[in-house]
């Protein structure tokens, strides 16, 4: 059974410290390597859920430790994330349409490589991102992220969500994401209807 407490005492120096369980005046101890997946230091103050173990002295401690924020945004991202297959479907369902169009000459080869291009450049500055929040280093804005999805980079922010599970969750950024992915496929759509009257057609054909 997992118990909420909240950290009354900590040695960040010894790695160690010591956890009240809400409702009851005792405490157990915990250790830092009792903590799963965290990000960040524990400090005193801090809300934590977690489940007792006995010792071999008898005495008990604290086990699969996890802040109590990291329970709400497990919460969130089962909750509010797209799904997988559907959004992977889409992505493939449009890969097909571009074909079609480029087939068709509605639409120049070359913005199929513009499309990978952009896509691997956005997938590797979520990447960084990700590994800039782990470390705390300074984070990319996420106006960069919608940006390179408008121009894009879109399918490779979709892939970076599913198998880096970065930017998954957070429903506000998911809004704005979808929304510079529906721009972007208008903008196309709008450019295969004009076909070779098209003044970026011609542009795009000139210069590749």
């Amino acid at each position: 059974m997992r118990l909420q407490g909240k950290i009354i005492r900590w040695d960040d120096d010894r790695g160690f410290g010591f956890v009240a369980w809400h409702g009851d005046a005792s405490s157990v101890f915990v250790h830092i390597k009792a903590f799963t997946s965290s990000a960040r230091r524990p400090m005193v103050g801090d809300i934590i859920t977690y489940e007792i173990e006995e010792q071999k002295n008898g005495k008990k401690s604290a086990i699969n430790v996890r802040f109590s924020d990291q329970e709400r945004r497990k919460k969130r991202a089962s909750m509010k994330a797209p799904k997988g297959p559907l959004a992977t479907s889409f992505a493939w369902t449009y890969l097909g349409f571009l074909l079609v169009m480029v087939a068709l000459d509605r639409l120049p080869w070359v913005i199929i490589a513009l499309y990978l291009l952009a896509s691997i450049v956005t997938f590797a500055v979520y990447g960084m991102d990700k590994s800039s929040a782990r470390a705390g280093r300074w984070r990319t804005p996420e106006s960069t992220l919608h940006l390179l999805s408008l121009v894009g980079g879109w399918p490779g922010g979709l892939l970076a969500q599913r198998w880096l599970r970065h930017k998954s969750s957070k429903q506000a950024f998911l809004t704005v994401f979808w929304a510079t992915v529906l721009i972007n496929i208008a903008a196309v759509c709008y450019l295969a209807w004009l076909g070779e009257a098209s003044p970026i057609y011609q542009l795009l054909t000139m210069n590749f």
